[in-house]
């Protein structure tokens, strides 16, 4: 991931083509930072989104989703909710 200080962003790369985050630390401060921490500790690194619907949406952040069990994968998280 690559961050920018003033205007937060993120750039996810995946072996399908890379996503641009943009973030609203206006509306929801704690959140950004938040992601903003786990990305730069490694947290997402190597996880796979454990939710996808085409057209729609994709959910990830599941530390789960690196292990094989697939019942698994959506019931993690970095330990804390927010």
């Amino acid at each position: 991931m690559e961050f920018q200080k003033k205007d937060p962003r993120a750039v996810i790369s995946t072996k399908f083509g890379e996503m641009l985050l943009k973030f609203y630390p206006e509306d929801a401060p704690r959140h950004v930072e938040n992601f903003l921490t786990l990305a730069k500790m490694g947290f997402y690194n190597g996880q796979t989104f454990h939710r996808v619907i085409p057209g729609f949406m994709i959910q990830g952040g599941d530390p789960f989703s690196k292990k094989p069990d697939r019942s698994l994968h959506g019931t993690g998280g970095p330990g804390y909710f927010m």
